[in-house]
């Protein structure tokens, strides 16, 4: 009887093979089943809205930008221009040449040239020149 038992496992696996391949060659010859062709919409174009945690942050960043910086303290610098042993500060010549301007300017720029005791500056977009005398 063992033998019996031995030889009906091999043949039932035999036969559980067969059954699998006809099932798989009957998957294969079934048509395949055709879909109705999917529009095309464009998407609505919509602003993406800001989470309020990111809100709050950029907001907190914008007023921490914008607030004076505590913790760091701002050097405070003399600058002297000195020619032939004469001398003359730079926030001195700076509010000589807005006053020379006679108005208030956006932008400044100065340019400074001690051997001819002048000071060349364009204030907005219009140019002047002062004297500037060492003292």
């Amino acid at each position: 009887m063992a033998t019996r038992r031995t030889a009906t496992k091999p043949a039932a696996a035999k036969d559980a093979k067969v059954e699998t391949k006809a099932t798989a060659t009957a998957v294969k010859e079934t048509a395949p089943v055709k879909e109705a062709p999917v529009k095309k919409v464009a998407p609505k174009k919509v602003a993406p809205k800001k989470p309020a945690a990111v809100a709050a942050a950029a907001k907190a960043a914008k007023t921490k930008a914008e607030a004076p910086a505590e913790v760091k303290a701002e050097t405070k610098v003399n600058f002297v221009v000195e020619f032939n042993n004469k001398q003359n500060s730079v926030e001195d010549i700076i509010n000589n040449v807005k006053a020379t301007y006679g108005k208030d300017a956006k932008e400044i720029s100065i340019y400074l040239k001690p051997d001819e005791n002048k000071a060349y500056f364009v204030a907005d977009g219009e140019e002047g020149s002062m004297d500037v005398f060492f003292c």
